[in-house]
């Protein structure tokens, strides 16, 4: 409260006089020195809410308090009786008797009459209103700086007018830099007029516009806001200014990215995948047509990876796709694009090419940049890449055809003896339809059991009594019909049905030597594992599985694995050979003579037999080479302590040069006539 000088008492007065008078909108009330009521005036009956006639004449304090500070309004007014020094009151609560409350300001001066304060006379003006206003902007201003997102306020013509906390902590930019400025200045992608514009018009018509904005921050680093701008209008309708309230969506733009970039490339490598590089390259082609250029699709394959997966592991095989997807990547130009097929199949994309030398060159390069990684994981690699190239639009003209035609290709260049490339040709995509019809009937032959098992004794040369049966397999095929191995096996392992094919033929012919020897015919029989089945982990199981159904004993089964794959022996493999021997099953090489083995690497395999290839039985008569080889084959078995057979002996003359050299057993086309084998049995040609 502020004192009033005593002088002014009588000025007062007659301001309490006009103000009763002229002023009908204040309350204004007396109170005696006794604290009764000795005036009030109708503002006073609306403003407390007590009639004229109960107010006049009673406690003031009962009419209404000041809560929490009635003690301090008392003592105002008995130092106004006590001095005769007016006060002015501001923003005052007053409870009213029916426990409602107001806001109130005024002035409460002396009457003084004879000298002495005779009254107080109060005028009070209700403040209600204005506090409730006070409050509100107070809460909004509070809201305003609290916000955790970024607030921006601008005039009418979109300059910046305030901003709170959080939009200099999201865009390290303070208000004082930014106040007065342009909004659109801080966002990278309003300065496109054409969207300033549209967002402008929008809000012009709609009072609302919501969507995504890209500014910066202090540090010129990108910033995504999602954003909302909505314009203010007084009560009269008219736009006074706009708000515009911005989160910063950076981590969710993060997570957006990365679940694109996983929908759109490989887990493994990193490359694209099919489905971003078929839009590539359609934008490609789509380009293409217009320039009237032209665009490369080279199909690549790891030439043998199946063995690198089998022998060494899928780790190491991982190692070596991500290895050679970043060798890929290096042979090509950004504006090309290399896939990740699918397995160890990879796809590139030469755009806008100038002529077919461009494409073979990337290739050549690709297959050295392959060739040249000799490790991974410590582990010693020769590593090849087979490469079908087609080109647009003389090799087709939309995606789907030139995938086809560049995987034909590549099929051509693995049948050329891979670690090359081949363009696309008409006869190159039928040779590979040929290939491809082939896969799927053999898919067909294994569920319709096309297949049928034919038997080629194995004779003691010097008793001529047949001491196992080798099984060789047939495939009658539906419209080709009775086909050899040669012409099917090789496809088999290409389209991955060897190992189904080969697990029958062990349980077939397990269960058929039972049959012979509960028909009192006593023989072993002979299986020949590929590669695939001799490397596949359920080897073990499989030969387990053949000889318990068949009730077969284990002894009475010999598995044939070639000198190329002994070649290849790692440890794993050495330990599938020894927990063969372990259960009883025989093991022969088969085609002796044709590889390089060690003598000291075949003194580590538990071995029963050696095979000599029949290439050098048939150069007996005319070849000194055949002299002397089988001579030292035979030598070789002699100090490995294992049997020797000979392959492929068709006449009388070759039985006797292998009798004089010591052989042991002989197959081959004579020996169907000298044997005496089981009934039932089919000679193998």
């Amino acid at each position: 409260m502020t004192a009033v000088t005593p002088s002014a008492a009588l000025d007062l007065v007659c301001t309490l006089v006009s103000a009763i008078e002229l002023a009908p909108g204040v309350a204004i009330y007396g109170i005696g020195r006794d604290g009764k009521v000795t005036y009030w005036n109708n503002k006073c009956v609306e403003l407390f809410d007590v009639p004229t006639h109960e107010a006049l004449g009673a406690p003031a304090v009962s009419l209404f308090s000041h809560p929490g500070r009635n003690d301090e309004f008392a003592a105002h007014l008995q130092k106004i009786f006590d001095t005769g020094e007016a006060m002015r009151v501001t923003d005052w609560q007053v409870e009213r008797r029916d426990g409602s409350t107001r806001w109130v300001a005024g002035t409460a001066f002396p009457l003084i009459r004879n000298g002495l304060v005779d009254q107080v006379i109060c005028m009070e003006f209700d403040i209600t209103s204005r506090k409730a206003n006070e409050r509100n902007l107070l809460m909004a201003a509070q809201v305003f700086e609290s916000c955790r997102d970024a607030i921006m306020i601008t005039d009418s013509q979109y300059r910046i007018v305030a901003v709170n906390a959080a939009f200099t902590d999201i865009t390290g930019l303070s208000a004082f830099e930014v106040a007065g400025r342009e909004a659109a200045a801080y966002r990278d992608d309003m300065r496109d007029d054409a969207l300033r514009e549209q967002i402008r018009e929008h809000v012009a018509h709609h009072d609302h516009w919501s969507g995504e904005l890209w500014s910066r921050r202090r540090d010129g680093t990108p910033l995504p806001l999602a954003a909302t701008v909505t314009a203010i209008r007084d009560d009269a309708g008219r736009l006074t200014s706009y708000m515009a309230i911005m989160s910063d969506i950076t981590e969710r733009k993060r997570i957006e990215e990365e679940t694109r970039h996983l929908a759109e490339h490989d887990y493994l490598t990193g490359l694209p995948n099919r489905v971003l590089f078929r839009d590539r390259l359609q934008q490609a082609l789509a380009t293409a047509r217009r320039k009237m250029s032209q665009v490369a699709v080279l199909y690549i394959d790891l030439d043998h990876f199946k063995e690198i997966n089998d022998t060494h592991g899928h780790a190491v095989g991982d190692i070596v796709l991500k290895e050679v997807a970043t060798r890929l990547s290096r042979c090509v130009r950004n504006v090309d694009t290399v896939c990740r097929q699918g397995g160890d199949e990879f796809v590139v994309m030469l755009s806008d090419i100038g002529n077919a030398e461009h494409a073979a060159h990337v290739a050549s390069t690709m297959m050295q940049a392959a060739t040249a990684m000799n490790h991974a994981n410590g582990v010693d690699l020769s590593l090849s890449v087979s490469i079908g190239i087609a080109l647009y639009p003389v090799d087709g003209p939309d995606i789907d055809m030139l995938l086809k035609h560049a995987d034909v290709a590549m099929y051509h260049a693995k049948e050329g003896g891979r670690n090359g490339y081949r363009f696309f040709s008409p006869q190159m995509n039928e040779h590979v339809s040929e290939r491809i019809e082939m896969e799927n009937s053999l898919r067909n032959a294994v569920r319709n059991k096309e297949f049928e098992l034919e038997y080629q004794p194995d004779v003691d040369i010097e008793s001529s009594r047949t001491i196992a049966l080798e099984a060789l397999i047939r495939w009658n095929h539906p419209t080709r019909g009775r086909l050899m191995p040669d012409q099917f096996l090789a496809a088999a392992e290409e389209c991955g049905v060897a190992v189904p094919i080969g697990e029958w033929v062990l349980g077939e012919a397990c269960r058929q030597a039972r049959a012979w020897n509960d028909a009192g015919y006593p023989v072993a029989v002979a299986v020949n594992l590929s590669a695939l089945q001799f490397m596949h982990p359920a080897l073990l199981r499989s030969v387990d599985e053949a000889l318990a159904s068949a009730g077969l004993d284990p002894g009475q089964l010999e598995l044939e694995i070639t000198e190329a794959i002994i070649m290849k022996c790692n440890e794993a493999a050495l330990d599938t050979i020894h927990a063969l021997r372990s259960r009883g099953v025989h093991i022969t090489i088969d085609d002796f003579g044709t590889g390089y083995s060690s003598l000291g690497g075949l003194r580590r395999l538990p071995v029963s037999k050696l095979k000599i290839d029949s290439s050098f039985i048939g150069e007996i008569d005319s070849e000194a080479t055949a002299s002397t080889i089988i001579p030292a084959i035979i030598a070789v078995a002699r100090s490995l302590n294992v049997k020797v057979v000979a392959e492929g002996v068709e006449t009388e003359n070759e039985l006797q040069y292998l009798r004089q050299q010591g052989c042991d057993q002989f197959q081959g086309h004579y020996a169907s006539v000298v044997a005496a084998a089981p009934p039932a049995l089919s000679p193998a040609p």
